[in-house]
């Protein structure tokens, strides 16, 4: 498990089982029982605060990744790996994530 793979989630109903994509540090994430996800939704809103992925990004549909729903999950819930995103997706989600939480 590291950063940048897209993984199944289950989350508590009503919501279904989804892609996440995981966006905690590699460093930490083998002495923590919880992990920080994003939620991949297939509503795609086309607003800065999301990162649209397709079939070429490994999907299985046109979905985008929602940064404003970062949550931290618990990481034994966390399932199968879907596809990992390549290091400029992920400067993609970086600028995403800075935008939903207004970093400069």
């Amino acid at each position: 498990m590291k950063r940048g793979e897209i993984r199944w989630y289950k989350f508590h109903p009503p919501d279904k089982n989804r892609p996440v994509l995981i966006v905690s540090r590699d460093s930490v994430i083998n002495y923590l029982n919880d992990i920080t996800v994003v939620p991949i939704t297939s509503t795609i809103r086309d607003i800065p605060s999301e990162v649209h992925l397709s079939r070429e990004d490994g999907m299985p549909k046109e979905c985008a990744i929602n940064c404003d729903h970062i949550q931290t999950v618990p990481k034994n819930k966390i399932g199968n790996l879907i596809t990992s995103l390549p290091l400029p997706k992920m400067e993609e989600v970086n600028v995403s994530i800075c935008f939903a939480l207004e970093i400069d």
